[in-house]
């Protein structure tokens, strides 16, 4: 099994549970959590069926490491970003649902992280934000373009130009994040949602994952017609399955 120095992967049944364990940093992202997040989306076992990502401490993750880029040149901060945005659309482009799990601070590139999850739960004591104007920076993670995507780009410009944080409750009016929580509770219904959506057809909820990210850019017409295959595709296998054992009034057996 590989051996991580930033990461602490726990599972529960088919579940990974992934903890950036950097809390003398407030989980900062650098170069060597990209290189071990890279390597962990790369050997992900076959039959994990979900992921939550959270972050040890009183932090999910405070943003990128400012010490690392303080000296970089321009095009050291162009490869920086490329580095971190490769690992998130690695995360937004699995095949299985990934939860985000904000413990506390979700700052910079750990907002932009959250953003990159399928879905974000909060604990109250959470706080989100793109400060980087602040530096004289703008976001390197392709913050930009989810945002606006998740909350509008009336709300993105705001939250992006002034630098301000939001608190969960506030974040959840907007639609960045899905459910707020206890802090106590906040594994425990990460734990809750991931094993309700494992309980469905897994390629299903690929498709869906697909369906709506790839279709998201595309003209109407063209999304649907993707919806279209995709759905036909579920035909002769895991919706035939599923339909037949609604009407056998059994659960459905997965491959």
């Amino acid at each position: 099994m590989q051996q991580y120095t930033c990461l602490r992967i726990s599972d529960v049944e088919n579940i990974k549970i992934i903890t950036i364990n950097r809390p003398e940093a407030m989980n900062a992202l650098n170069s060597f959590v990209f290189r071990e997040l890279k390597t962990f989306l790369m050997e992900i076992p076959s039959e994990t069926r979900a992921i939550i990502i959270t972050g040890e401490g009183k932090a999910f993750v405070a943003g990128a490491d400012i010490s690392e880029m303080v000296s970089m040149s321009s095009k050291e901060g162009e490869a920086f970003s490329r580095k971190g945005q490769e690992v998130f659309m690695m995360i937004e482009n699995l095949n299985i649902p990934v939860i985000a799990a904000v413990n506390g601070y979700a700052l910079g590139g750990g907002c932009e992280l959250a953003m990159a999850c399928d879905i974000r739960i909060a604990s109250n004591k959470a706080k989100f934000g793109q400060p980087e104007v602040n530096l004289g920076l703008i976001p390197g993670y392709a913050g930009t373009q989810r945002m606006p995507r998740l909350i509008g780009m009336g709300n993105a410009l705001y939250y992006l130009m002034t630098g301000d944080q939001m608190n969960a409750e506030q974040a959840e009016k907007i639609g960045l994040v899905q459910i707020v929580t206890d802090p106590e509770q906040l594994i425990d219904l990460a734990l809750e949602v991931a094993k309700k959506i494992t309980q469905k057809g897994p390629s299903a909820i690929g498709k869906v994952k697909k369906a709506v990210q790839k279709g998201f850019d595309l003209p109407f017409n063209k999304a649907s017609e993707l919806e279209t295959k995709e759905f036909g595709s579920l035909f002769g296998n895991e919706g035939t399955e599923g339909m037949k054992a609604f009407l056998e009034k059994r659960k459905p057996e997965w491959n």
